[in-house]
């Protein structure tokens, strides 16, 4: 309560209002790391997994860089690997040994 009080004065001391600031830089930091790590980790995964760079993951850390990565990632062709072939849909779990 002592900072918001301090803070609603008409001329609050301003050696007080400089050190609250200094105090809460670190905690901002902090969360905009949090929330950086947040937004990158899954960009990460996504982009390892459509085959690409994972890198580019950190274009989300520049302005208007999340727009630009999510434009990549939805029209460009993604490199799967290919699909099982049918026929071990077909077949039994586990595959069955021909009989003579």
């Amino acid at each position: 309560m002592h900072p918001m009080i301090l803070l609603a004065q008409s001329d609050p001391d301003p050696t007080q209002v400089a050190h609250m600031m200094m105090a809460l830089i670190p905690m901002i930091m902090i969360f905009g790391l949090i929330c950086v790590a947040i937004i990158i980790v899954p960009f990460w995964f996504i982009c390892k997994k459509a085959g690409f760079s994972p890198w580019l993951a950190l274009l989300n850390v520049v302005p208007f860089g999340n727009l630009v990565l999510i434009y990549i990632l939805a029209f460009a062709d993604w490199r799967t690997g290919p699909p099982p072939p049918p026929a071990t849909w077909a077949t039994g779990y586990p595959p069955v040994p021909p009989t003579m």
